[in-house]
């Protein structure tokens, strides 16, 4: 399953990028079954602190399970996102094995 990882009205830096994929590859290897994985990082007023915005979003046979996090950092706001995506992930195993 590969990976899109989508920056709104920015540029990724190609090492925020490796740092996404890295973190991201941890929960595809959770759920075999998994068709898509979508991450979107966006800045929310760049003039405030904590603005920046990761989203996960993975697709799944019956389900599409999807997580919102902002942080001061978008490393931050992914780690947040893959810890609670794994909370999600271990539900939906539970829920339909």
């Amino acid at each position: 399953m590969n990976t899109v990882i989508n920056a709104v009205k920015f540029k990724a830096d190609p090492k925020l990028e490796q740092f996404v994929n890295d973190k991201v590859s941890k929960l595809t290897k959770m759920v075999d079954n998994a068709t898509k994985c979508e991450v979107t990082l966006k800045v929310d007023k760049p003039e405030s602190d904590n603005n920046k915005i990761a989203e996960i979003s993975i697709a799944l046979p019956g389900q599409t399970l999807f997580n919102s996090k902002q942080a001061d950092t978008f490393e931050q706001a992914v780690l947040d996102c893959v810890d609670t995506m794994k909370v999600q992930i271990e539900k939906y195993k539970e829920r339909y094995k």
